[in-house]
């Protein structure tokens, strides 16, 4: 077994694509992208900005069998006041021990010859990558969200790491029930002098900025996250016009201030892979949301009205089921926001890390 570094775009492309071999036994899954995920290992993505990536594979006999990047993020150890250092797009393929923690030690080793004391593995460098499941296994997740196999976490153990933040996922089934309590949700805020609208009804000279800036202060002192800059906004919008993100994503007003956001990606599952007989379920149709109200603005149901108003449009649209996407553990307020919401927890995750100085 031997580490690599790959450079160069067909060489990361086979990083990338390694991907699909390791879920290849998955009879519901969501391919490798190679559009996707290219400009971030090249440096050419917004989510560059600020940060250092190094890609690391190791072969067995002529085959990958694990790889990883390491990031030095400086927006985020700037933010936090941290010298930590992440490991994202971590994949293995079965009994990969002694690959896996020849990978991640190599990894380490890069991380701390950059001054870092320790390493996450499962959140970092902007929404790159995301936690670990711990429990569903089978269903299809959201876009994005991780479908892991059970073995990653003692893979995962075997190199050092240890849990550090778990993570709680929600979805809900709409009924009638429900959709009038939307509707409800909005009317209130409305009276209450709140106005909701929708990203593609925002000037698009305010619109990424805006954006940008109700996030960041929503988000200041969330557990894991670094400031946006305009620049990733403007890509995931442009990434994602073409499939509604500007009809279903929001922005929430007092006057002309704006004090809500609401980002919400409609469902994307034309572009899984389903192999016969195995169909995707509409209960795995689902989109993905991230919200986030400014702190002076909070326990007024603006919350409630933002998200009201995407799960309305996309049950227009034909949704028979929602996400409220993933949620930290501790974090109760959005928890409860979810709950009111009808959304009922599916699934739960694990972020990890490693210690250098243990």
């Amino acid at each position: 077994m031997k580490v690599e570094y790959p450079d160069g775009k067909d060489a990361l492309a086979e990083f990338i694509l390694f991907s699909d071999r390791v879920y290849g036994y998955r009879s519901a899954r969501w391919p490798a992208s190679v559009e996707m995920q290219m400009p971030l290992l090249t440096g050419e993505s917004a989510d560059c900005e600020d940060r250092t990536l190094k890609p690391l594979l190791v072969r067995d006999q002529g085959e990958i069998v694990a790889r990883a990047v390491a990031a030095l993020d400086e927006r985020y150890n700037r933010h936090w006041n941290e010298r930590l250092g992440h490991i994202v797009m971590f994949e293995a393929m079965p009994d990969s021990r002694e690959a896996v923690k020849l990978l991640m030690d190599s990894a380490c080793d890069w991380l701390r010859s950059k001054g870092t004391e320790a390493a996450r593995a499962g959140f970092g460098v902007g929404f790159a990558d995301m936690p670990f499941a711990i429990d569903e296994y089978e269903a299809l997740p959201p876009a994005w969200v991780r479908q892991n196999p059970a073995y990653y976490h003692r893979l995962l153990k075997d190199a050092g790491f240890e849990s550090e933040q778990g993570w709680v996922d929600y979805k809900i089934k709409v009924t009638p029930e429900l959709t009038n309590r939307y509707a409800s949700a909005l009317e209130a805020a409305q009276r209450s002098g709140f106005e909701i609208v929708p990203a593609k009804a925002v000037p698009e000279s305010r619109r990424v900025h805006e954006f940008n800036d109700t996030f960041n202060d929503a988000f200041r002192y969330h557990w894991g996250l670094a400031p946006l800059t305009d620049a990733q906004w403007a890509e995931i919008f442009g990434h994602f016009a073409g499939v509604g993100i500007l009809d279903t994503s929001v922005l929430a007003y007092r006057g002309s201030d704006p004090i809500g956001m609401l980002i919400v990606i409609p469902e994307l599952t034309q572009g899984a892979v389903a192999t016969a007989p195995r169909a995707i379920q509409d209960s795995e149709k689902l989109n993905m949301l991230g919200i986030g109200v400014r702190s002076t603005q909070r326990g007024k149901g603006v919350n409630l009205a933002m998200a009201s108003y995407a799960y309305l449009e996309l049950i227009r649209r034909g949704a028979t089921w929602l996400s409220y996407t993933m949620v930290l553990d501790d974090n109760w307020p959005s928890r409860r926001t979810g709950e009111k919401l009808g959304a009922q927890v599916c699934a739960n995750y694990m972020v990890y890390r490693r210690n250098f100085r243990r």
